[in-house]
């Protein structure tokens, strides 16, 4: 089992960069398939990046191509999600997900696909 922490949401302003971390305890983060999900308002949660860190995949929303990244630090033991340029409707509670890894030519981008999440931290991009 995984315990996720995420930190660092906040409100910034249109064009302006933000870098959320999730802290994963237990296990190191590459025992597991990982992503960034986002939840709007009134919204079903959707996911932001999704990674298989054993096969080297990555599926990552057509919204934030090119301007979002995930990557992760073994030391900390933390995966982290670089948000550049953003966007007012980038707003939203972002949550990191894990799910238990099983097969290199996987990478799980659905929210029911994921059975650890942590609390959310949210994000605000005023115009």
């Amino acid at each position: 089992q995984v315990q996720l922490v995420e930190s660092w949401g906040g409100l910034v302003q249109a064009g302006d960069s933000l870098t959320l971390s999730c802290a994963a305890s237990g296990r190191t983060f590459r025992s597991y398939y990982m992503g960034w999900f986002l939840q709007a308002p009134g919204k079903e949660r959707v996911v932001v990046v999704g990674i298989n860190w054993n096969g080297g995949l990555t599926r990552t929303a057509d919204s934030v191509k090119g301007r979002f990244t995930i990557f992760g630090d073994d030391g900390k033991n933390t995966v982290y999600l670089q948000m550049n340029s953003l966007k007012p409707e980038d707003t939203a509670v972002y949550y990191c997900a894990a799910s238990n890894f099983y097969r290199r030519d996987v990478v799980k981008y659905r929210a029911y696909e994921y059975n650890y999440w942590g609390q959310g931290t949210q994000v605000t991009v005023s115009s």
